[in-house]
Parts: C-alpha cells; sequence; structure tokens
C-alpha cells in the first residue's frame, strides 16, 4: 500500500465567500464534497453531536451552521437530532431541562436549525449505557449517553479551540468527553486532582469562581483544594493566572487525553460516523466556561473528514501555521519578556496542557490515522 492510500481525506475550505453564496450553503458544498452522500441515512436516526455552549459563552457555533448540516441529512432521508450530555461540574447544563434551557436561549431550537435537541444522558444524566472500547488500554467498556449510542447514524460538529487541559477541543473531545455520561465523564477526569502552591497564590479567589464542585476554599487564607470534593476536572488549573494550581498526577493531561480517545472509539466504532469541525473564534477555553476570552487565532476554515483523528491532526496544522492575535491570551503570554516560546500555540497558550497523546492514542487503538491528504475547495 503506497503513502497516498494509508492517508485519509480532509477537505477544507476557507470563510470567503462571493456571489451570493452564504457560509452555510458552503459548509452543505464542502460535505457533501467530502462524501456525507455516501451514509446510508434513509428512514435512520441521526445523532448530530455539539456543545450549545454555556450561558455567557458566546463563541460556539451558530445555529445557522447546524440547519446547513440538518437539512443535508434531511435530503439524505435521514431524521437528524442535535445531542450533547450533561455536564459534570454544576452550571447551565448540569441536568436536562437546565440543559434543554440553555440550548434554546443561546439559538438551538426546531425553528433555527431544523431538529429537535435530545440530551443524551437522561434527566440527571444517569441514562447510559456500556459501550465496549476496541483495544481500550484504561478502559474495556465506557459509559456512553443511552440515547447517543440508540442513534444509527453519528454526526459530530465541532467548535474547534483552545482548551486548559486537553490543549484544544477538537472532534474527539467533542466525542469522547462530550457523549460519556456523568459516570463516563468521572471516570475521564479522575487521573488526578490539583493542589495549590501556597507561595504563589494571590488570594485572588478566581479559581474559586471557576471551580465546579465547591472544593476550593479560603479558609487557610491561601486557597484549598478539598480533595473529597474535587472531581479532577482541572478548570481551576486553567482558571489561576499565578501558576499556583498544579496536578497532583504529573501526566494527568495525557492521561486524561488517551481517555477521551478511548470514549471516542467506544462512540464511532462499528457505525456509520461523519465529523465536521470549524476552526472560527478560536477562544483560549472550553465552551464549557460561562465567558469566552477573545480569540487567540484568526478564523481559518471549515474542515470534514470521515476519520475523527486526521480530522484534529489537520486542524492542529493549521492553527499551528496561523499567527497568533496579538490581544490575546496567547498574544500577552508571548509579549512577556520572560516567557519561554514553546513554537506551539496551544502551549504558549495554556502552558500546562497536553494534546499530542489525545492523537498518538487514538490512532494507536485504530480509531484513525494522524496521516491525511488536505483537499481543499474553493
Amino acid at each position: 500500500m503506497s503513502e497516498t492510500e494509508k492517508k485519509s481525506k480532509v477537505y477544507f475550505t476557507d470563510f470567503r465567500t462571493a456571489n451570493a453564496v452564504s457560509l452555510p450553503m458552503k459548509l452543505q458544498k464542502l460535505i457533501r464534497k467530502a462524501g456525507i452522500g455516501n451514509i446510508d441515512m434513509d428512514g435512520k436516526l441521526v445523532a448530530i453531536k455539539m456543545h450549545f455552549g454555556e450561558l455567557g459563552n458566546i463563541s460556539y457555533l451558530r445555529p445557522n451552521y447546524v440547519k446547513a448540516v440538518a437539512d443535508v441529512v434531511k435530503e439524505n432521508g435521514g431524521t437528524p437530532f442535535l445531542t450533547d450530555c450533561n455536564t459534570l461540574y454544576p452550571g447551565s447544563r448540569k441536568n436536562a431541562p437546565d440543559h434543554l434551557y440553555c440550548a434554546e436561549v443561546n439559538g438551538f431550537n426546531y425553528m433555527t436549525t431544523g431538529c429537535e435537541v435530545i440530551i443524551g444522558d437522561g434527566l440527571r444524566g444517569t441514562d447510559d449505557i456500556e459501550v465496549p472500547v476496541r483495544n481500550g488500554v484504561h478502559f474495556k467498556e465506557a459509559y456512553i449517553g443511552h440515547a447517543i449510542m440508540d442513534a444509527d447514524v453519528f454526526l459530530s460538529l465541532t467548535h474547534f479551540k483552545g482548551h486548559e487541559a486537553t490543549g484544544f477541543g477538537g472532534t474527539l473531545k467533542n466525542i469522547g468527553m462530550g457523549c460519556g455520561s456523568r459516570g463516563g465523564k468521572m471516570q475521564q477526569h479522575n487521573s488526578g486532582k490539583p493542589h495549590v502552591v501556597e507561595e504563589n497564590c494571590r488570594c485572588c479567589r478566581r479559581c474559586a469562581r471557576e471551580c465546579g464542585s465547591d472544593a476550593i476554599s479560603y479558609d487557610t487564607g491561601k486557597a484549598y483544594i478539598d480533595h473529597d470534593l474535587c472531581k479532577g476536572c482541572g478548570r481551576c488549573i486553567g482558571a489561576c493566572s499565578f501558576d499556583a494550581i498544579e496536578n497532583d498526577t504529573e501526566n494527568a493531561n495525557a492521561i486524561l487525553g488517551e481517555k477521551i480517545a478511548e470514549y471516542s472509539q467506544a462512540v464511532c466504532d462499528g457505525r456509520p460516523c461523519f465529523h465536521i469541525s470549524l476552526i472560527t473564534d478560536v477562544s483560549p477555553n472550553c465552551d464549557c466556561h460561562p465567558e469566552n476570552d477573545a480569540p487567540i487565532l484568526p478564523d481559518i476554515g471549515m474542515l470534514a473528514s470521515f476519520d475523527p483523528v486526521a480530522l484534529d491532526q489537520a486542524c492542529v496544522d493549521l492553527c499551528q501555521k496561523a499567527e497568533p492575535i496579538r490581544n490575546s491570551q496567547l498574544g500577552d503570554n508571548l509579549a512577556k519578556p520572560d516567557w519561554h516560546c514553546h513554537h506551539d500555540h496551544f502551549l504558549d497558550s495554556n502552558p500546562n496542557v497536553s494534546w499530542r497523546e489525545t492523537l498518538e492514542h487514538a490512532e494507536k487503538i485504530g480509531l484513525g490515522t494522524r496521516s491525511y491528504e488536505l483537499v481543499t475547495m474553493k
């Protein structure tokens, strides 16, 4: 087999438009060219996995893009529905009623998208099913939202952005962590729990505001993390601007990435899947935050592939080639006179992250390949 034959095809187009062709129309053209029509959707239930954005965060994907994808599914005879699973931490998506309200407020409803919203793991995040993990190292079974596994066809629609633990939030993060039930998220996040470096703590209390477990107190005069309450999500590490919070497990983020890859394998293995990623509004942190900082990189484009690993790798490579935006978290770090430059936009934005391990492990367990051919569409 030649090197070209081993590569997965990833289709790409930028955000330039002309002659009354809208961006949603351009997205439809892209996914058709990438082969979405080759999937048998006739009479099938088609899950479109996405992130509805936390209340207060406005960097999530616009509903217009969702409708464009849903309309193509309908053209091919499928019945699409939008889905995500409840969050592990308190917030506006911690149970199905709150989650549905959040989706509605952020613009996701039948009128705007052409399909219904179904929370994948039920009322309280406990409606899951054990799914085998082929070639799993960390898991033999994964706990996946029941409605997601009941779908005949699985599509992922991802907002590609930075992330405070995994470096970037791409297709695998959207699938692996996003499709895990409450128990599944606990499994993935249990690699280590952070502690406070007291001499660096400025008592700004930002970590406590970001904590989704009410695990951080100031009874000792400095921040203190109660490990009995802490879920290990790592949001406090991303929140601290003074390097005052570290993880007790040195490679916790690397292990987290590997676990996300295995959960993605469980979701995708053995059924028709297709993946779409938009590199736009590249915020430094996840859309789970109730705010979004300025983008660290310019808008780059839209991508689609049958291979989620190749898709994430292509998105990473395009981002690494982009010029950082000066007035951003990444730009501020790079402008510091004593900054140790990693020559890696994700590490330079959030220095404690690990991202390569996710893609390497996903390839190792047979989810996809990091080798790809980028097919550019005008």
